[in-house]
C-alpha cells in the first residue's frame, strides 16, 4: 500500500471503493488540473486503485486527488463538512514534508536507504526486560553550548541520542517512547495520531540543522568502530528515527514503540483518512476507516473491515521490520476489544509473532478477565504481556499510608496478593509492572496521581521520609516478578508532575540535579542504578519463583524469597516501612537454607551517599537451625528504617 519505489519509478496503491477517479499529484498541488497521465486504475472487486509512474526517485512529493460523489453530505460527526472531491494525503505515507501541516505533501522514501549498524544486536529475553518510558518531545535537548533547548522548541529524536549512553549506564535494557506517529499540533502525548505511518515531523530535524546532529551520531559510531553516516543518510525523517534506534541497539537497548489502534484523531482534517472516500449520501456509518463510535476525542477504527485490519497490522509490521523496533506497546486494547476488535487483536498478534518472534507485544488491557490478553488464540488475544495494576496500586497505597507517620496503620499484608502472579496468567513475567507512568503522573486534570516522592511526603519531597520511602517503592518494583517499567525521571527522585507541553518549563524533568545541584537526586540515581544492575546480575530476580514468606504487620516488615527453580541462586528480600531501625541484629528472620547469607544490597547506604551510619549486617549473617516463618533456619539481622535489603546465599 502507499507509494513504493521500484526500478524505473514508483507504484501507488490506495483503497477507496466509492471513489470515481483518483490521481497522483506530484511535487505540489497549486493549480493542479486532473489529467489521464496521473490517473490510477480501479479494481472494482477490491476497491483498490493502483498505478505506476516512471522517473520518480527518493524524496519526490505527492498527494492524491480524489473525485467521488459531488455535493455536500452533512458532517462527519465532528462538525466538519464532507464533500466528495479534493486533495488527500496518503494514509500509508512514510513521511510528510516540513511545512504547514495538515496542508502538506507526502514524501516518497526508500525504506532501505539507511545504513544500519546493528546487525549483531538481539533484544533481551522477555522476562529479562527492564523498561524506561519517555516522551521524545520533552525528554532532553541541549545545544552545542549545553543550553537547554526545551524552553523554546520540541525536543527531537536525535536530541535523545545524547541520553542513550546514560540509559545504558543506568542499566535499563529497553526504552518505550510514547507514540511517534504524526499528530495534530507541535506538541502532545501522541495518542491522537492522524498520519500513523509517518513520524511526527516536530520530532525531526530540518536539513539545514543536520550537521550538528550528524557529528553527534558519528562520534558514537566511531566510538563503536562503525563507519560514519553521510548527511544524506539523515535527511529523511524516517532515517532520523532509524538512527536513534540504531544507536540504542549499539548500546544494548531495545526499542519498544507505542501504537494507538483503538482510535485516531481528534485533529482529523479534510485531507486525512477520515475524509478519504465517501459514497453518495454518506454519513458516519459509511466512513471508510472508522465506525460511528468515538473514543478519547477521536474515532474508533472499523475492525470488521479486512482492509482496516490490514492497514493497522501493516503499520505494526513496518515498525518491526523497517525501523528494527524490538516490540510494540498497544494502547487501550480494552477499547479495541469493547468496540468489536477481538478477532483483529488475534490476527494482529499472530502476524507479528510470525514476522518477528523476538519482538515483545505488550497490551494495555483493563477488562475484567485480564488473562485473556495474554492467553494465545483461540481462547485469548495472544499478547506476550499485560499491564498489572496490582503492584502499582498496592505499592502506592503502602507509601501513602506510611506518609501518615509512625503511628499510622500500614497494611503491608497487601503485598501477599499484590506480588503473586496475576490470576490465570500462564507466567509471572507476563505481568507488566510500574509505579509511575505517563498517564498517572501527567499534569493535566484532577484524576492524575502524584509522583512517588511527593506521595511519600507531601510537604517535603526531599525529606528523609520521602527519600527513604521512595527507595522502598523502587526496591519492591525491581525485586518482584514481572517486567518493571520506570517513567522518565523516576530514577533520580523527580517529584514534579510532568507535561507534554514545551511551554511548561516548570514541569520539565530536571537533569541539572544530577550535576551536583541536588545531591539527593544524584544519590537516588546511584541507588536506582545499583538496584537495576542487581536485578540484571541475579537470575533469581527475573525468575518465576517467589514466596512472600513473612509479614509483620506490627512492624511494617515483609520478607520475600526469590530463587531459580532447580538451580538455586537463592535471594531473600527484606522490606521495611518502619520508621525505626532494628539495630545490633535484634530481629530474627527465617531463611530458606542454612549457611552464610551475604548482604548484597542495602538501601540505607544511599542516603547522603556514602552513609557511614547505615544500619546493616557487616557483610552478611550465618543462619541457625531454628525454624521460623515457615523456614527451617533463621538468623538475627539488623534492618534499617524505611529500607530494603537483599541477602544472597553464599
Amino acid at each position: 500500500m502507499g507509494a513504493n519505489l521500484i526500478d524505473g519509478g514508483a507504484t501507488f496503491r490506495v483503497w477507496a471503493p466509492s471513489a470515481k477517479f483518483i490521481y497522483v499529484v506530484l511535487n505540489g498541488v497549486s493549480g493542479y488540473v486532473p489529467n489521464a497521465d496521473d490517473e490510477l486504475v480501479k479494481n472494482p472487486q477490491s476497491g483498490h486503485w493502483t498505478g505506476f509512474i516512471p522517473n520518480i526517485s527518493d524524496g519526490t512529493k505527492y498527494r492524491f486527488y480524489v473525485i467521488g460523489e459531488t455535493g455536500h453530505f452533512g458532517d462527519n460527526g465532528l462538525g466538519q463538512e464532507i464533500d466528495g472531491e479534493g486533495f488527500k494525503r496518503d494514509p500509508c505515507a512514510r513521511e510528510l514534508e516540513f511545512d504547514d501541516w495538515p496542508n502538506v505533501d507526502c514524501i516518497i522514501r526508500n525504506p532501505n536507504s539507511y545504513p544500519w549498524h546493528d546487525e549483531g544486536y538481539f533484544p533481551p529475553k522477555f522476562h529479562e526486560l527492564i523498561v524506561y518510558q519517555l516522551h521524545f518531545g520533552v525528554f532532553f535537548s541541549c545545544d552545542a553550548q549545553g543550553n537547554d533547548n526545551r524552553s523554546h522548541r520540541v525536543a527531537k529524536f536525535l536530541d535523545a541520542i545524547d541520553r542513550v549512553e546514560y540509559l545504558a549506564d543506568l542499566g535499563i535494557n529497553a526504552i518505550q517512547p510514547l507514540p511517534i506517529g504524526e499528530f495534530a499540533g507541535c506538541w502532545g502525548l501522541g495518542y491522537s495520531g492522524v498520519d500513523i505511518y509517518s513520524p511526527e515531523m516536530d520530532y525531526c530535524i530540518k536539513p539545514i540543522d543536520l550537521p550538528f546532529y550528524l557529528e553527534k551520531v558519528n562520534r558514537i559510531l566511531r566510538q563503536k568502530n562503525h563507519e560514519p553516516l553521510r548527511i544524506e543518510d539523515l535527511v529523511g525523517q524516517i532515517n532520523q528515527l532509524k538512527a536513534f534506534v540504531d544507536i540504542c541497539h549499539l548500546f544494548g537497548i531495545a526499542v519498544i514503540t507505542d501504537v494507538v489502534f483503538n482510535h485516531a484523531g481528534g485533529g482529523l482534517d479534510k485531507q486525512s483518512m477520515d475524509f478519504f472516500d465517501f459514497p453518495k449520501g454518506a454519513n458516519d456509518c459509511d466512513n471508510l476507516y472508522f465506525t460511528d463510535q468515538g473514543w478519547a476525542g477521536g474515532r474508533v477504527f472499523a475492525y470488521s473491515k479486512r482492509e482496516v485490519r490490514d492497514f493497522l497490522i501493516n503499520n505494526a509490521v513496518r515498525f518491526l521490520l523497517d525501523y528494527h523496533m524490538d516490540g510494540i506497546r498497544f494502547d487501550e486494547v480494552s477499547v479495541i476489544d469493547n468496540k468489536g476488535g477481538w478477532s483483529f487483536c488475534q490476527d494482529l498478534t499472530s502476524t507479528l509473532r510470525y514476522i518477528k518472534p523476538e519482538a515483545v507485544l505488550i497490551a494495555e488491557y483493563w477488562n475484567d478477565h485480564r488473562w485473556l490478553g495474554v492467553w494465545p488464540p483461540p481462547s485469548g488475544m495472544g499478547f506476550h504481556m499485560g499491564y498489572n495494576d496490582s503492584v502499582r496500586d498496592t505499592v502506592r497505597e503502602l507509601i501513602r499510608q506510611a506518609a501518615g507517620g509512625s503511628d499510622a496503620w500500614v497494611d503491608i499484608g497487601q503485598l501477599r496478593r499484590a506480588l503473586a502472579r496475576p490470576l490465570n496468567f500462564p507466567f509471572a513475567w507476563q505481568a507488566y509492572n510500574c509505579i509511575e507512568n505517563h498517564d498517572f503522573v501527567l499534569d493535566m486534570d484532577d484524576h492524575r496521581k502524584p509522583r512517588i516522592p511527593k506521595l511519600a511526603d507531601w510537604n517535603n519531597p526531599r525529606s528523609w521520609y520521602a527519600r527513604s520511602r521512595t527507595r522502598v517503592a523502587m526496591g519492591i518494583l525491581l525485586t518482584v516478578t514481572g517486567v518493571p517499567m520506570l517513567f522518565m525521571g523516576q530514577e533520580f527522585l523527580e517529584d514534579k508532575m510532568w507535561s507534554d507541553s514545551p511551554k511548561k518549563i516548570e514541569n520539565f524533568i530536571w537533569w541539572a540535579g544530577l550535576n551536583g545541584d541536588d545531591h539527593h537526586m544524584s544519590d537516588h540515581h546511584r541507588f536506582s542504578r545499583d538496584l537495576i544492575w542487581l536485578r540484571r546480575n541475579h537470575p533469581a530476580l527475573t525468575s518465576e519463583a517467589i514466596n512472600i514468606f513473612h509479614i509483620d504487620e506490627a512492624n511494617r516488615i515483609a520478607a520475600v524469597h526469590r530463587w531459580v527453580p532447580n538451580k538455586g541462586y537463592d535471594l531473600v528480600v527484606v522490606i521495611s516501612l518502619r520508621e525505626q531501625s532494628f539495630i545490633n541484629r535484634e530481629y530474627r528472620l527465617g531463611f530458606p537454607q542454612s549457611g552464610h547469607w551475604q548482604e548484597v544490597f542495602n538501601s540505607d547506604i544511599y542516603d547522603n551517599y556514602f552513609n557511614n551510619n547505615a544500619v546493616g549486617n557487616y557483610g552478611g549473617v550465618w543462619t541457625e537451625v531454628i525454624g521460623l516463618h515457615g523456614m527451617a533456619h533463621s538468623a538475627l539481622i539488623s534492618i534499617p528504617a524505611n529500607g530494603i535489603m537483599v541477602f544472597k546465599l553464599s
